[in-house]
């Protein structure tokens, strides 16, 4: 058992973290991404025993657990090509009587409140650009991924980041408001809306930045024209269970042009249906138990409504009898817009596929949600995918595939799926403010 922080604990490390933030800022930096550096391959060196402990703490299948661990290291190549271009000093005026140029000083100490679902990508995205950027930080992981929050700064240690640079807090939500109260320069948080809703109204009088990673109800559309129907049912079927449909960009309701409806889902189907179920610890599983006990209460509620509402269950809809909280891949069709699964996140093994007979009517309700994380087309042709895409107001849109997250573009929300972006040049200088200079030699 992990023990918990405590209040004055608490205190005790901002103090030193304040301290410490200011001689990280000093430290040059090629020598801060030399500890990312660092810190990334020692990461690799244990990635068999980080994948166990992620395993062990999440029910994620420990072959996708091992895939997390080594494509998080595409942050931490991002950041060395990247980062020194993006924090340098620009030099804007170097001629007449006055010079102008612009310095990125890093927000100070800063919180990352993370999640559980992936916490080497959506912990890297923060802890580590603030890092690089000079900031020091808190990092509170999840509750449930706790244990591997304390690996990392167990392996960031080992790389050269000083202890008064990072610390991992241990606690629940109440540790989680603690860090609202204190006095810090920022917060950064990646969960559900209502809590990210909660974090910045509580800390709105502070005016320091606020960055929410939030959830969405992805929406993927089939169009006619696609060329492989059995490819699109397989990739779709993949963004939508992998890590048990546990991702903020999964794949969560499905609309199919009445040309092809019937042999899309006929393919989808008989996909989802050859996800081997079991032990998360054994790498030929695809679909472990569920993270969280009350998800199970969710996915259930939301077949309930489907069944009401006249959907057809085609595979799943129920627990299985095991130890962990396992649920059943559970595929419905016919579904409509009266129905939550359609309207509210699953986060979990669970997908509505409906039936569309136009690209007017795709994009109609593709739009249906206060949402807007992600939107995916698949569709031969690249111009008709573009000018649905385009009406699409959500962060991240993808054309013939979908549930990806790259370094090089930004990742990030609108409405109800959050604030800021992480990733790419913004993503860099996410954890800086701009100084400008004005300087008559």
């Amino acid at each position: 058992m992990i023990p918990v922080i405590t209040a004055s604990e608490l205190d005790t490390a901002v103090a030193l973290l304040k301290k410490g933030q200011l001689s990280w800022a000093k430290v040059p930096l090629q020598q801060r991404l030399d500890c990312i550096i660092a810190f990334g391959q020692l990461i690799l060196a244990n990635k068999q025993e980080l994948a166990e402990i992620l395993t062990k703490e999440t029910g994620k299948p420990i072959t996708q657990s091992l895939n997390e661990i080594v494509g998080a290291q595409n942050r931490i190549e991002h950041l060395r090509t990247n980062a020194v271009k993006w924090l340098s000093e620009e030099l804007i005026t170097t001629t007449g009587a006055t010079h102008e140029k612009i310095v990125y000083e890093p927000l100070g100490l800063i919180a990352n409140i993370s999640a559980w679902n992936f916490p080497y990508n959506v912990g890297f995205n923060v802890f580590l650009y603030a890092l690089i950027a000079g900031n020091a930080v808190l990092y509170k992981p999840s509750e449930f991924a706790t244990g591997t929050g304390i690996q990392f700064e167990k392996y960031l240690y080992q790389a050269g980041i000083s202890q008064d640079v990072f610390k991992c807090v241990v606690g629940d939500a109440e540790i989680g408001q603690q860090l609202l109260e204190l006095p810090l320069d920022g917060y950064f948080f990646t969960g559900s809306y209502k809590t990210g809703l909660h974090i910045a109204t509580t800390v709105a009088h502070k005016l320091v930045p606020v960055q929410l990673e939030l959830g969405g109800k992805d929406p993927l559309y089939v169009a006619d024209d696609i060329a492989d129907i059995k490819k699109a049912a397989i990739l779709a079927a993949e963004g939508a269970f992998y890590n048990n449909g546990q991702s903020c960009c999964a794949v969560e309701r499905i609309y199919v042009s009445d040309k092809i409806y019937d042999q899309f889902v006929e393919a989808f189907v008989e996909e989802v249906a050859s996800y081997k179920i079991g032990d998360p610890m054994m790498p030929d599983v695809f679909i472990g138990p569920l993270t969280r006990a009350a998800q199970l209460t969710v996915l259930d509620a939301q077949v309930k409504d489907a069944l009401a509402k006249g959907a057809t269950l085609r595979l799943g809809g129920h627990t299985l009898e095991d130890t962990g909280y396992y649920y059943a891949p559970t595929v419905f069709e016919h579904c409509n817009h009266d129905m939550e699964l359609m309207k509210e996140e699953s986060f979990g093994p669970l997908i509505g596929i409906q039936k569309v007979t136009s690209d007017d009517e795709a994009i109609h309700l593709m739009q249906d949600t206060t949402y807007g994380l992600t939107a995916a087309v698949f569709s031969a042709d690249q111009d008709r995918a573009m000018a649905i895409l385009e009406k699409m107001n959500t962060g991240t849109v993808y054309w013939n595939c979908c549930d990806r997250v790259s370094p090089n573009v930004p990742w990030s929300g609108r409405k109800n799926s959050g604030l800021g972006s992480t990733l790419s040049a913004q993503g860099i200088r996410a954890f800086v403010q701009p100084k400008a200079y004005h300087l008559r030699p």
